[in-house]
């Protein structure tokens, strides 16, 4: 297991410094727009989001993973999916082209027309950096990935900000998004050392289609499912309990989601090297799911018990009806790393018809939840997804279980201790709050018991995962 944590370790360390430092930056700049901009010119981007969304699950069609997946991929698989991706980039740019007037007409938004050309401009753009990172992924080089995500942020939010204190108004927000995207294929092409033949082969295509537009369905699926709570929220409601929805979800999953997709970037390049041998396979596999858990648990059992603190401390009392609905969503989106890594798994063992499948079945139920719920407030709404959470892990375990030995049963054994463990520092958390009145002692007190008694009956436990991760740890420091 040590070759294993080695060869992860640099990718694990990179894939974070590009997600959270990215994301971090970008949550700065943001704060310095909000101060220089109006609620109205972010809406106009907002309308747009889930044009946008779809528009670029296209782009990538799941040949991004295809090629990683591919042992034998070849220059010629390499640029069949570039100008497959670039076509696909123009057509749909295109189409949102021609479909501004009516956008902008469905919301009453003239503004909207211009914007729609400018903005979709970042779908043909991104469409040349798919094969660029996919190589860079192949090779666990994460490294270079950060530094083009770090230097491009950096720069588009400069000139956000600039534009913004210039009275561009909503343009600074367009400008930001398109610079950012521009700088970022552009450094990917100039790192990557990969430029494309002039070959497109149809027996490539077809090949690599037959795995990717699997993902490429299930993607959109998930996406509209993302949009649609807010949508039907929205609608039932009023903009108040959105406001309320949207910000419990955007706290709930951001540490779940952000933890997931950078073990996930390291884990399915590194999975896709054992794919053919699968007892090896199965135990990557669970070594991964537990150590996600084992992170992300805790983090999110954590956040609900001090969800009260939290808010006041963050958005302050205006937004206190929040904490009940965070609370929820916390339970419902800590389960997000066991559904995703099975779905991974499926991934790196080809088996993209499994995984299509159980999306229909899951997204199926999800919205028949959704509309049993809807009238009922926002707790109900939100209690949904927790039951939504339970049956997506036992329909795609479902799935694994026809191709490894990997069970439901198997999966809860291995995960149970850390679960007891994280529950239990979530109580101890919570309990520590009725001592103090202030909401910055209630937060920094009820942090340092729970995390001190985490690691403390990790170590006298002996749970593999902390001595695991106290290993790379070690190892990070004296690189």
């Amino acid at each position: 297991m040590s070759e294993f944590v080695s060869k992860t370790v640099n990718g694990v360390i990179w894939s974070a410094i590009e997600r959270l430092a990215v994301r971090g930056i970008q949550f700065i700049i943001s704060i310095v727009l909000a101060r220089l901009l109006i609620p109205s010119d972010y809406g106009l981007i907002a309308m747009l989001s889930i044009f946008l969304a779809i528009a670029q699950s296209f782009v990538d069609s799941g040949f991004s993973n295809a090629l990683i997946q591919k042992h034998n991929r070849t220059e010629i698989d390499c640029s069949t999916v570039f100008y497959f991706n670039i076509i696909v980039g123009i057509v749909l740019y295109l189409i949102l082209f021609f479909c501004s007037g009516p956008i902008s007409d469905f919301y009453s938004e003239p503004r909207l027309q211009l914007i729609v050309k400018v903005s979709g401009l970042s779908i043909i753009i991104n469409s040349f950096g798919v094969v660029q990172r996919a190589k860079l992924s192949i090779n666990l080089n994460f490294k270079l990935q950060a530094i083009a995500s770090l230097v491009a942020v950096i720069i588009s939010g400069a000139l956000g900000i600039f534009l913004a204190y210039k009275g561009l108004g909503v343009w600074s927000l367009v400008a930001q998004s398109v610079i950012n995207h521009l700088l970022n294929v552009c450094i990917l092409w100039g790192v990557s050392h990969w430029h494309p033949i002039f070959v497109f082969s149809l027996e490539s295509f077809r090949s690599l289609f037959s795995y990717g537009s699997k993902l490429l369905l299930s993607g959109l699926l998930h996406t509209i499912y993302i949009n649609l709570y807010s949508l039907a929220i929205g609608k039932k409601m009023n903009s108040t309990d959105l406001g309320i929805y949207n910000q419990a979800y955007t706290f709930a999953y951001f540490p779940s989601s952000n933890i997931t997709d950078i073990l996930h970037k390291v884990m399915f390049p590194v999975l896709c090297e054992v794919q053919d041998d699968i007892n090896q396979l199965e135990n990557y596999f669970l070594t991964y799911l537990r150590t996600a858990c084992y992170v992300i648990f805790p983090i999110m059992v954590g956040l609900a018990s001090l969800a009260y603190p939290f808010v006041r401390l963050v958005l302050t009392d205006k937004w206190i009806d929040v904490v009940p609905v965070l609370q929820i969503l916390c339970f419902a989106y800590m389960w997000d790393p066991v559904m995703r890594i099975n779905n991974y798994f499926l991934y790196v063992k080809g088996y993209t018809s499994y995984t299509l499948k159980a999306e229909i079945f899951k997204k199926a139920i999800a919205i028949t939840i959704l509309i049993l719920t809807l009238n009922y407030g926002l707790y109900i709404i939100s209690s949904g997804l927790i039951l939504y959470s339970f049956i997506d892990i036992f329909i795609i375990t479902r799935y694994t279980k026809r191709i490894s030995k990997l069970t439901l049963k198997r999966e809860i054994y291995k995960l149970y201790p850390v679960i007891l463990l994280s529950l239990s520092m979530g109580v101890i958390s919570w309990g520590t709050t009725f001592f103090f009145e202030s909401p910055h002692l209630q937060l920094s007190v009820g942090m340092l018991v729970g995390i001190s008694y985490y690691f403390i009956a990790s170590r006298l436990f002996k749970f593999e995962d902390y001595f695991r991760l106290k290993r790379i740890l070690v190892n990070i420091v004296r690189k």
